[in-house]
């Protein structure tokens, strides 16, 4: 236990010491990281942001891991495995940070890249489901493989869609990997459970000077990292222990996923635009713009963070409402399947009601002293 409190420790404060340098050195290399785009319909920061903080939780995350490898020598391969699968994921959204020219579908065929190394060589691949259509394609080893690629996407793309506001993918990142980790501790998969805790410490660090001011930002290359190592980390579990249900990675996992989906519908079904442009009415930006009043149309950017930082909480809440409920069930399929089912029709009803105005009053954050 005190290995891991003082690696853990390590991973934070090697993040946050990196994402600091990040932000002090940002004269030297802000034409090339920082987000300068400010007009874009999920742009809700004044000034040019780092968008690189992708890289401080990537090197945290391999030297805590590096720390628990000097006591741990026989995890070396699984670990380096590990972490050499996701590189190609990082680096297609790290050139995108830098660049801002990495078209999606190239950093998707970069991210399927990733899932196809991790499937081949972890043996990381949806072998079952426990959904009556799906287990037919799971028993086949090529059908095995093609869920998890699109398990890997949806879950990556997902942290990716979410991350539009100061600690917002940060903090429900952190959360889902705390509930993978109690349950991978809990049947006694210490190394699982021990790759999340690094990773959440590693993501603490960004945090630390991503909320509430947003000094620097995650980044497509943390989004995708996050999520490609969320995504491999729950398939991994439900693949070395058995007793565990397959919808529990699927319920922990519930916002992200449920937003991206209820996105992909609600562009291509509802507005006939293509299910990857991007738009400004996810169920975050309804928050910001429906629920926290704070200084409503000013243009201040010291009124404006704080505006900003007033919008996360609401769906930490709303990321934590799945991952819990995932953690107490998480071996029982019926009872997940409840809850998954209960989670999109509250999330669906909510966003319905804010988008039409009717939003409860108890959940509007006004700004007291104006």
């Amino acid at each position: 236990m005190q290995l891991l409190i003082a690696l853990s420790s390590l991973g934070m404060v090697v993040a946050t010491a990196v994402a600091l340098l990040t932000v002090r050195s940002a004269r030297l290399h802000g034409r090339l990281s920082a987000d300068d785009d400010l007009s874009g319909p999920q742009k809700f920061h004044k000034l040019p942001v780092p968008r690189v903080g992708g890289v401080a939780i990537l090197l945290g995350f391999v030297l805590a891991s590096a720390g628990w490898l000097t006591q741990r020598p026989q995890d070396f391969t699984f670990l380096a495995t590990l972490i050499a699968c996701s590189l190609p994921a990082f680096a297609g959204g790290l050139i995108e940070d830098l660049t801002k020219r990495v078209s999606p579908g190239k950093r998707m065929l970069a991210l399927l890249g990733s899932a196809l190394l991790a499937a081949l060589l972890l043996g990381a691949v949806i072998e079952r489901t426990d959904i009556p259509l799906l287990d037919p394609i799971a028993s086949t080893g090529v059908g095995a493989v093609v869920l998890a690629l699109f398990v890997v996407a949806g879950v990556t793309n997902s942290i990716n869609i979410i991350d539009g506001f100061n600690g917002l993918a940060s903090m429900c990142s952190m959360i889902m990997l705390a509930c993978l980790a109690i349950v991978a501790f809990t049947v006694g998969d210490a190394l699982i459970g021990v790759i999340a805790l690094f990773l959440m410490a590693a993501t603490m660090g960004l945090f630390l000077l991503n909320y509430p001011f947003g000094l620097i930002f995650l980044g497509d290359g943390g989004a995708y990292l996050l999520g490609f190592l969320l995504a491999e980390l729950g398939i991994l579990l439900i693949g070395r222990n058995s007793q565990i249900s397959p919808l529990f990675p699927l319920v922990l996992c519930a916002y992200p996923v449920v937003e991206t989906v209820f996105s992909m519908y609600r562009r291509k079904v509802l507005r006939g635009r293509p299910m990857d442009a991007p738009d400004g009415v996810h169920l975050h930006s309804l928050i910001y713009r429906r629920l926290i009043r704070w200084a409503v149309g000013t243009q201040n950017a010291r009124e404006l963070v704080r505006r900003n930082s007033l919008t996360a909480p609401y769906l930490w809440v709303a990321c934590a409402l799945a991952a819990v409920p995932a953690v107490v069930w998480w071996d029982n399929s019926a009872a997940l399947a409840l809850v998954l089912l209960v989670y999109v029709l509250v999330y669906v009803t909510l966003y319905w009601r804010i988008v039409r105005f009717r939003t409860p009053r108890w959940l509007v954050r006004r700004h007291l002293t104006a």
